[in-house]
């Protein structure tokens, strides 16, 4: 296992929360003017911004002006299997939409009995994130989207043969005409599934009408929720449209979090995985070790199990666990219920 100095861990350890606890403070002017830089679309306020709380959370856009007909193919393509090289795995089969966006597998399985290698994040609000995946490898969701086609989940060995097998199909050939003037490329068959991604948003949770200026979309046990949630240091790392999503953190800033996991089902501590790496992964610098991207916390009560190993299975214990490695305290049960309360009210208008 690669180690880092103790003295390197400790200088990493301060800096990091002193950043965080920043990115806290001054999420919601970030936010407000700062264009999102990630982010391939015009989103069209439901309010006007002067009406918005000023919190570290900001809401998520009620409309998005996208190209239908994109988003029309991009949908068609999400949900073919024939992007597949053995026609058996479509992208929905991981992002399933009466799921929260994903399989609630601990790893996904693809074609074949193909294993991942980590829990797959939501596809919902995904155009949000700063990076994908949670090493953040991919810089856009045209990235992500082409190493998922290829990967030994779905199969495919080449562009010039997916490309063969689609152009096969005469609606095919006809829809990405109609969409793109240049027809049917790799390129556009990227560009449509990102743009369909990108309408795959969960607006007017209960607590973005809060946001909103709604005092009632929220009883006060949530409200008190959302306190401790800012008051325990949740905020530093969780704000933002995603509340996570636009920032990397180390997962265990208050104790090895992979040294003190549970034992599995054969009662053996589960070995470090070149996942369990993180962003050391993409970067080969050691100050990386074990740095993801900060999940979003949107819709958080339909998307378990958690973190990138999906070891958790309840937002119970993974707050628990948060608390413990990445505050360093313990939180009293009765304000973990109230934590938990908040993050009902972050449950949104699901896509249809």
């Amino acid at each position: 296992m690669i180690k880092i100095p103790l003295k390197s861990r400790f200088f990493k350890t301060f800096v990091l929360i002193i950043i965080g606890l920043i990115c806290g403070l001054l999420a919601w002017f970030w936010q407000s003017y700062k264009p999102l830089e990630t982010a391939q679309f015009v989103a069209i306020p439901s309010s006007n911004s002067s009406q918005l709380r000023k919190e570290p959370i900001q809401p998520i856009p009620i409309h998005v002006d996208l190209n239908q007909q994109q988003v029309q193919l991009g949908r068609k393509l999400f949900y073919d299997v024939r992007l597949s090289q053995d026609n058996s795995i479509a992208c929905v089969t991981c992002h399933q939409f009466n799921n929260g966006g994903i399989d609630r597998l601990v790893r996904s399985i693809g074609m074949a009995g193909n294993e991942g290698v980590i829990n797959a994040p939501t596809v919902f609000n995904s155009s949000y994130n700063f990076k994908q995946f949670w090493d953040g490898r991919a810089n856009s969701l045209e990235e992500q989207i082409q190493e998922a086609l290829f990967s030994p989940e779905m199969g495919n060995a080449s562009w010039s043969e997916l490309m063969n097998k689609l152009q096969q199909i005469p609606s095919y050939i006809t829809e990405f005409k109609e969409a793109y003037p240049d027809g049917m490329t790799p390129t556009n068959l990227k560009s449509a599934i990102a743009i369909f991604e990108q309408s795959l948003l969960t607006p007017n949770s209960r607590f973005d009408k809060f946001l909103r200026g709604d005092e009632k979309s929220i009883n006060d046990q949530e409200k008190e929720g959302y306190r401790l949630f800012k008051a325990y240091g949740c905020i530093a790392c969780h704000q933002g449209i995603l509340l996570g999503g636009n920032m990397f953190q180390n997962l265990g800033l208050f104790g090895d979090y992979f040294k003190a996991r549970k034992p599995n089902t054969s009662g053996e501590k589960p070995a470090i995985t070149k996942a369990d790496l993180g962003r050391y992964n993409v970067t080969r610098n050691l100050e990386d070790l074990h740095v993801f991207k900060v999940p979003s916390l949107r819709n958080i009560v339909l998307t378990q199990p958690y973190f990138h190993d999906g070891s958790v299975t309840t937002l119970d214990a993974a707050i628990q666990l948060m608390a413990q490695y990445q505050l360093g305290r313990e939180i009293p049960q009765t304000d973990i219920d109230l934590i938990i309360q908040f993050l009902n009210t972050l449950t949104g208008e699901l896509p249809k």
